[in-house]
């Protein structure tokens, strides 16, 4: 599933994770509405990640989407399909990374403690080293946070085997809702390519994520 531009933005990584700058911030003048490089990234909105500078965009190269956790949400498809099909891109990368605070909760205990459940209160806190302040009041929406699966941790835990291959998990979850999309195609003259990276935040580097593989247990 090797692709140009992702292999060249790997290289760029490595550059990147040796502290040289390629990212010019510059203002670069008029440019075209389609992405020149005909990328587009989904990203964790972690503050730690500056998905320009660490895989060496330039403005206007890429579409860059970001939630909590880079997760492949409704919203991240609808902008999938709109970026391919409207707009070019060809290439879709996707970016966890170690410490996500995604490893720190489940969806059920955030919503009791968000309903004001005291034990949920008391285990969100202890994860998150501040006090969890209870709303007392329950919502419809979001419909869910998408924690990701797995034993939960405490908030920037260390990276481990265990906690690698929870965030392995999620991105083949990802990949594979994309891949399996009816709307965005991965064969014939208009197929597009996805592939998936865990990146370090203590040491700037991507690490790809082989697919197929597990995509996880609830226990």
């Amino acid at each position: 599933m090797a692709t140009s531009m992702t292999d060249q933005f790997l290289k760029n990584n490595e550059q990147y994770s040796r502290g040289q700058a390629i990212h010019k911030p510059g203002y670069p003048g008029k440019q075209p509405i389609q992405p020149s490089k005909r990328v587009a990234v989904v990203a964790c909105m972690d503050a730690r990640l500056d998905v320009e500078d660490l895989l060496g965009l330039q403005t206007g190269d890429a579409h860059i989407i970001r939630n909590a956790g880079g997760v492949v949400s409704d919203d991240a498809i609808r902008c999938l399909i709109i970026s391919h099909h409207l707009l070019n891109t060809n290439e879709i990368i996707l970016i966890h990374h170690t410490r996500c605070g995604m490893l720190a909760f489940t969806d059920d205990l955030l919503k009791a403690g968000l309903e004001g459940d005291p034990a949920a209160e008391k285990l969100l806190g202890q994860a998150t080293g501040r006090a969890f302040m209870s709303c007392k009041k329950c919502a419809a929406t979001p419909s869910a946070f998408h924690a990701f699966r797995g034993q939960i941790e405490p908030l920037d835990a260390p990276r481990d085997v265990k906690n690698m291959e929870r965030l392995a998990w999620d991105v083949r979850r990802g990949m594979s809702s994309i891949l399996n999309h009816p709307w965005i195609p991965t064969s014939g003259p208009d197929a597009v390519t996805v592939r998936g990276f865990i990146y370090d935040v203590d040491t700037g580097r991507l690490e790809e994520v082989n697919y197929p593989g597990p995509m996880g247990s609830i226990g």
